[in-house]
């Protein structure tokens, strides 16, 4: 039996399936494994077909062949039971109770498990970097949860922030033939 005591270091992905947009991924040095988080992925959707087979096409070749993925489906409207990566199958579970709702899992053979913290896709730029920074700092033993309850005490969100919902609604309503009034000076669409 091999066991690996240290993490390969991280790589930049060479290729990516056409019109995906890269990763937003930030994964501790490598190492001996310290805290409850290996790093964060601010992914640019909630559509996790769409999102995971990026991610794990990227952390493949750094951690071992990805064979299992699992999200609490709170934030994710809908969590496929497998998605397709490179010619291959990898396997979706969900866990309600069990996974804290802003955390991936992912199981490899060759390195084990990891655990990311789920950055929400509206999150602005700013609270992104400062959340990807904590997930990847060493002394961090927080939970996915607690990280981003931690930044929404400290840095409550930017009107432009705290409203990304309702304009992503508004949107969709309009795409599908409603009308919104809009307050005044806002626009709908990009």
């Amino acid at each position: 039996m091999t066991v690996l005591t240290a993490r390969p270091p991280p790589t930049t992905l060479a290729a990516r399936p056409s019109g995906s947009p890269p990763p937003r991924l930030s994964v501790k040095p490598a190492g001996p494994r310290t805290g409850l988080l290996d790093g964060a992925w601010w992914p640019h959707s909630r559509d996790l077909a769409r999102e995971l087979p990026v991610l794990v096409d990227l952390l493949g070749p750094l951690w071992g062949r990805i064979t299992r993925a699992t999200v609490n489906p709170t934030h994710w409207p809908v969590v496929p039971r497998k998605v397709s990566v490179a010619g291959r199958v990898v396997k979706v579970g969900w866990f309600r109770a069990e996974q804290d709702p802003h955390q991936l899992l992912l199981f490899s053979y060759h390195v084990g498990r990891w655990d990311l913290l789920i950055i929400p896709p509206e999150t602005g730029a700013a609270a992104a970097a400062r959340l990807m920074a904590a997930a990847c700092d060493l002394r961090t033993v927080r939970t996915g949860s607690a990280l981003i309850a931690d930044e929404l005490e400290r840095h409550p969100a930017a009107p432009a922030e705290a409203d990304v919902p309702t304009r992503i609604q508004a949107e969709a309503w309009e795409a599908e033939g409603g009308a919104v009034a809009l307050p005044v000076g806002t626009t709908a669409g990009c």
